[in-house]
C-alpha cells in the first residue's frame, strides 16, 4: 500500500471516530451530569433520607415552554421545606392547540453547587409526556434536600433553591404542532 492510500484511510477512520464522538457526545454528558449532579442537574433519588435537619431552605419554582402551544404552571411559586424533608409540588400543563402535543420538560436547579443535593423520588420530567388537544394536566414532583448539603463547604451557605422546568418538543411533535398542508385531491 502506497503512503497515498495509507494517509486517505486514516483521515477516513478518524473522520468516522470523530463523527461518532460527536453523536456520543450529548448522552454522555446528560449521564455524567445526572450521576454527579454537575451543571446543576437534579438527581434521581430511590428513598427519602431518614432524617431531617432544623435548617430549612426556600424552594422556588420556574416554568417556561419552548416552541409548544401551551401553558405551563407551578401552582405554587414556592415551598419552604426542612432539609431532608420530602416536599411536592404540583404543575399545571394544558395543550392550548387541537393537535395532540408530545412533550418532555427539561429541569435544572440554581445554584448549580444545590445540584447534587436537591434529588427527586417522582417527576413528570422523566418520561415523554402526550397532551390531548384542549387537555390540562396536573403533574406532581417529590423531593428532598439531601442533609448532606448543610455540611458541604461549597454548598453550606445556600437558604433558596430554584427548580426550573422548560417544556420542548419531541421527535414527531414539531408534525403536530405544525401539520404538512394537504395535497393531492379529495377521496
Amino acid at each position: 500500500m502506497n503512503r497515498k492510500n495509507l494517509i486517505a484511510i486514516v483521515c477516513v477512520f478518524a473522520v468516522m471516530g470523530m463523527t461518532g464522538a460527536a453523536f456520543a457526545a450529548v448522552p454522555l454528558y446528560r449521564m455524567f451530569c445526572q450521576v454527579t449532579g454537575f451543571d446543576g442537574t437534579v438527581m434521581k433519588a430511590d428513598k427519602a433520607p431518614d432524617h431531617m435537619l432544623d435548617e430549612t431552605v426556600l424552594i422556588r419554582f420556574d416554568t417556561n415552554v419552548r416552541g409548544l402551544p401551551m401553558t405551563f404552571r407551578a401552582e405554587q411559586v414556592s415551598q419552604r421545606v426542612r432539609i431532608g424533608e420530602t416536599g411536592i409540588a404540583f404543575f399545571d400543563v394544558t395543550n392550548t392547540s387541537d393537535q395532540p402535543i408530545h412533550a418532555r420538560a427539561l429541569y435544572n436547579v440554581v445554584p448549580e453547587r444545590a445540584g447534587p443535593y436537591f434529588q427527586k423520588l417522582q417527576c413528570f420530567c422523566f418520561d415523554e409526556q402526550t397532551i390531548a388537544p384542549g387537555q390540562t394536566m396536573k403533574f406532581p414532583v417529590q423531593y428532598f434536600v439531601a442533609p448532606e448539603m448543610a455540611t458541604d463547604r461549597e454548598s453550606r451557605g445556600v437558604r433558596e433553591i430554584t427548580l426550573s422546568y422548560t417544556f420542548y418538543p419531541t421527535k414527531g411533535a414539531e408534525v403536530a404542532a405544525n401539520p404538512a398542508p394537504a395535497t393531492g385531491a379529495a377521496a
